[in-house]
């Protein structure tokens, strides 16, 4: 139990830490991930007027026609999604939050196939 309050906390500590240096904006929104045990979320957001510009998560349609599993197969697909929906959304650059996670396994896994999809960041 104390261990888990730990872990918990680090990662409040790094995200707070990220949030200061990064924000979105109109021209640049945030690409905000969110991991659950189940479910991957993935929101663009203007921190200027706090709007999500768009959004897609392992719930979507598109993504449960692939019939893929919360791993770094489901985050690669996932990832390529959001990238279709945010150039047809019209971002092209973005500035990418990790939300206190370490860049490794699906966090890589989804910002690569964003990349991929035509996002800068």
């Amino acid at each position: 139990m104390i261990k888990c309050n730990k872990l918990r906390a680090m990662k409040t500590r790094r995200h707070q830490r990220l949030r200061q240096k990064i924000s979105g904006t109109a021209a640049r929104p945030r690409l905000c991930v969110s991991f659950t045990a189940n479910n991957v979320y993935v929101q663009f957001i203007d921190d200027e007027t706090g709007k999500t510009l768009a959004a897609t998560s392992t719930l979507s349609p598109e993504f449960k026609e692939l019939n893929l599993k919360n791993n770094v197969a489901g985050a690669q697909a996932l990832g390529k999604i959001a990238g279709d929906k945010a150039v047809k959304a019209g971002l092209t650059t973005v500035v990418f939050d990790r939300s206190g996670l370490q860049y490794h396994g699906k966090v890589k896994a989804l910002a690569d196939a964003a990349r991929s999809a035509g996002l800068q960041f």
